[in-house]
């Protein structure tokens, strides 16, 4: 009888003040010496990031899209180290790697300090990434598997009474809920009986925009148009502003940079009318680099929807086009985490929940808003009226936390 394990991978973007709701627990992040690991990984794992950003497009096209490939990339990171022979190829070669390129401790080491750097406590930045490994109680996992999860990706480690399934669900459920402060309820909802094991991801943001829209410019009834035929009645906020921005004229697309008051940072790409697809299919971390040499700061009469959107995805079926084979099959290798036989992965999931707002919530500090400059005319007008590409990444390692495309705004 084959045992089941779970990949469960959520992410909460919320654009807020940052409180204290996540707790960083990291003093030092030691990178280590000679690793060309870490100067790699940001473009390995950003191309990855927009393969599966376009395996996305093709499994729901002209539908918002919204997921975090960093905490995708670090589950599947953090599975390979259970997995042998080609189960565990297949899982590397899927994020980028090539292993005789790049050994499997240099990989291993490159997110141990990624996952280290993102949780580093930041002041007036909210930055947490988490995994949780529930492990049925009958299964036996190997002590090195354990100790590697737990010091390379800062894993908590449940032993789980699986054969109760509305118990198991609960607990997994509950632990969900309280790591999203209660934005994410009843994740699973259909927990196989023979389930062994589930690996859960989390990450969480909570950002602050350097400069906060004022509420009262935000104009409730302006239209976004969704398609050729299609408008829909958003609120949409304005700004006039430094930003960097640039108009990338080989990709027909404008870009716009919007930065949090601490260490992480948006980009707003507008294509023109009908060049989306263009701009998908060319987008790369070269892409990214040149955008940051090309990029210049100006100012700006500035349009952006307030929005809020969520999205849920069973990625098995999307992980197996991209060559994670064995992992699922009854042939899957998973030696290095435990001698018990007959474990494969059953199914991964992925929740996104993003909020965009003027500021925030209500706990963020009072602002002063200045008087606008009656002079916008003079200023280039740049207007997400229309379907957008938005990224959001963290400065320091250059990672992509969040990707997505708003195609209606008011779709939840």
């Amino acid at each position: 009888m084959p045992l089941f394990f779970y990949l469960v991978l959520l992410v909460l973007g919320l654009h807020c003040a940052p409180p204290n709701s996540c707790e960083g627990k990291i003093t030092s992040c030691l990178s280590p010496q000679q690793n060309a690991t870490l100067y790699k990984m940001s473009s390995i794992n950003a191309d990855f990031a927009f393969n599966l950003y376009r395996r996305f497009t093709m499994e729901t096209p002209d539908q918002n899209i919204f997921f975090s490939p960093v905490s995708i990339s670090a589950a599947l990171a953090m599975l390979s180290i259970g997995a042998c022979s080609s189960t565990q190829t297949q899982i590397l070669e899927s994020l980028g790697f090539n292993l005789t390129d790049t050994p499997m401790a240099e990989i291993q080491q490159g997110f141990q300090y990624l996952i280290c750097s993102l949780n580093f406590p930041k002041k007036e930045l909210e930055l947490q990434m988490g995994n949780a490994l529930f492990i049925g109680k009958q299964l036996k996992p190997l002590a090195k598997f354990l100790d590697d999860v737990n010091n390379l990706y800062e894993t908590e480690v449940f032993s789980t009474d699986f054969s109760n399934v509305s118990a198991a669900q609960q607990e997994i459920n509950s632990h969900v809920e309280r790591k999203t402060k209660g934005k994410i309820v009843g994740l699973i909802q259909d927990l196989k009986p023979n389930t062994i094991m589930v690996l859960v991801n989390y990450i969480c943001l909570k950002a602050q925009w350097a400069n906060p829209f004022d509420p009262s410019k935000t104009e409730e009834g302006s239209s976004f148009l969704v398609d050729k035929t299609t408008t829909v009645q958003v609120p949409m906020m304005h700004q006039i502003e430094q930003y960097y921005h640039l108009v990338d004229t080989e990709l027909n697309c404008t870009v716009l940079q919007m930065d949090y008051s601490k260490n992480a940072l948006a980009l707003f790409v507008l294509p023109k009318e009908g060049q989306i697809e263009w701009v998908e299919g060319a987008m790369s971390s070269k892409t990214l680099k040149k955008w940051n040499r090309l990029l210049r700061k100006g100012w700006i009469d500035l349009f952006v929807p307030k929005f809020s959107i969520s999205a849920t995805y069973d990625l098995g079926a999307i992980l197996l086009k991209m060559g994670i084979q064995d992992a699922f099959a009854d042939t899957a290798d998973f030696s290095g985490l435990t001698k018990d036989n007959g474990l494969k992965l059953s199914n991964a999931a992925h929740k996104a929940v993003l909020h965009i707002g003027e500021k925030g919530t209500e706990a963020v500090p009072e602002v002063r808003f200045l008087n606008q400059p009656e002079i916008a005319l003079l200023h280039p007008i740049i207007q997400f009226d229309r379907s957008f590409l938005l990224l959001i990444l963290e400065k320091n390692t250059r990672s992509i936390l969040f990707l997505g495309k708003i195609v209606d705004p008011t779709e939840v």
